[in-house]
């Protein structure tokens, strides 16, 4: 399935992709809850009772009639993974890391596909990073990586907006100031269930800034795959359905470019990720 969060008149629900329609789920079997997080902590039961709405030709709107949000708003946690591309971490002149390293943003940081990136004015260096982003589907705590594709929900695009000049020049280096401004991580436009991807570690991957593609590259030079970074946050703390891991970014980002190149006012920029989707920002 490849469900979304959209926003009928003042309310907002889940519903499925069906062709050219958005099939409203909760409205075509009142069981179904009306959030992302309560879909996905419903189980089983509920994907089935989804799965028959949609095959029933249930309640449906045109995408152009509705709001598309970010599929989730409220996650339990939001984790980043940062130099997990082999490619990236060529760029930027550094070792692969013998361990994932991680750090968090807030749900405050999250927006939707076409909401607007709003550049703080503190800081001079704000930076685009596409992303691959795993969905939690069900709880789990030190989960083997033989059993860790089961408890994945499935996938969106994310974009791990990043203010370098907090991240790396602060005293300390400030991984989660830089990475956490209110807008810097917006998701979407659609959660693909896991059974729609066949291989999450084969998946072009690109951000096109102003119509120039400006990364480019595929899931297949992650150097953590996601069964290694379920067990590996998992052995740490619970993980909750609704939580989201950002895998990390290819090259090209604006950072590493001679010269720097960083967002601006007036920028477009489309995060790509095949057989996932095309999440569209504008900067403000």
């Amino acid at each position: 399935m490849r469900l979304v969060t959209f926003r009928e008149g003042n309310q907002d629900r889940i519903g499925a992709r069906s062709g050219d329609s958005i099939v409203d789920l909760s409205a075509g079997d009142s069981t179904i809850p009306s959030n992302m997080r309560s879909f996905l902590e419903a189980g089983d039961s509920v994907c089935r009772a989804a799965e028959s709405v949609i095959k029933a030709g249930g309640p449906s709107y045109s995408p152009d009639d509705v709001k598309i949000l970010a599929p989730i708003t409220n996650p339990e946690k939001l984790i980043c993974i940062g130099l997990n591309y082999a490619d990236h971490a060529a760029e930027s002149g550094m070792d692969i890391p013998s361990e994932p390293i991680v750090f968090s943003k807030y749900a405050s940081t999250i927006i939707g596909p076409g909401d607007t990136i709003r550049l703080p004015p503190s800081s001079n260096e704000p930076d685009y990073e596409v992303e691959l982003v795993v969905v939690i589907g069900k709880s789990g705590f030190n989960i083997s990586e033989s059993e860790a594709m089961g408890y994945v929900a499935g996938y969106t695009v994310g974009h791990d907006v990043s203010a370098r000049d907090y991240q790396l020049k602060k005293p300390g280096g400030q991984w989660m100031l830089g990475k956490t401004f209110d807008t810097f991580a917006p998701i979407g436009p659609d959660l693909v269930t896991a059974d729609e991807i066949a291989d999450p570690h084969n998946l072009p991957i690109r951000c096109i800034l102003n119509g120039e593609t400006v990364q480019d590259s595929n899931t297949k030079q992650l150097i953590f795959k996601v069964p290694e970074l379920v067990a590996y946050l998992s052995h740490v703390f619970t993980l909750s359905p609704g939580d989201l891991i950002f895998t990390g970014t290819p090259p090209g980002v604006g950072m590493a470019r001679n010269p720097q190149l960083w967002l601006k006012a007036g920028d477009h920029v489309a995060c790509e990720v095949d057989g996932i989707g095309r999440l569209e920002n504008s900067v403000a």
